[in-house]
């Protein structure tokens, strides 16, 4: 029976192809579905073999592990040498997208007093 082994929705192109050569290096038997024409499914990786189950799920855990590690050493060094982005720099980087969000916050603050200050007497 098929198994599900890795979802790829929102999974980037680096991880999957990581993965399915984590899989073909240690001979774990997979196939991949492709995503649906429209957006149902975003396919994944699925075992073959059940009896190959325990070792392909011990491999997953460990490279996510490993990623997670690799991820979080990227995110500190970019902290560090001031590559991180921020708030501030977002704001700098994108004003009309700032001003937008704003100007949609008050808009539906606004909406959400209105009754209260209408039907206030």
């Amino acid at each position: 029976m098929a198994k599900l082994l890795l979802n790829l929705r929102n999974v980037p192109d680096d991880e999957a192809d990581d993965v399915r050569d984590l899989f073909v290096t240690h001979a774990i038997d997979v196939y991949e579905t492709k995503p649906s024409m429209w957006g149902v499914s975003a396919g994944g990786i699925w075992l073959a073999d059940a009896k190959q189950l325990d070792e392909a799920v011990r491999l997953l855990a460990q490279y996510q592990v490993e990623r997670a590690a690799r991820a979080r050493a990227e995110r500190e060094a970019a902290v560090r040498e001031g590559r991180a982005p921020s708030t501030w720099s977002n704001l700098r980087d994108n004003p009309r997208q700032a001003v937008v969000a704003l100007v949609g916050i008050a808009l539906m603050l606004a909406i959400v007093t209105l009754p209260f200050l209408l039907f206030r007497y």
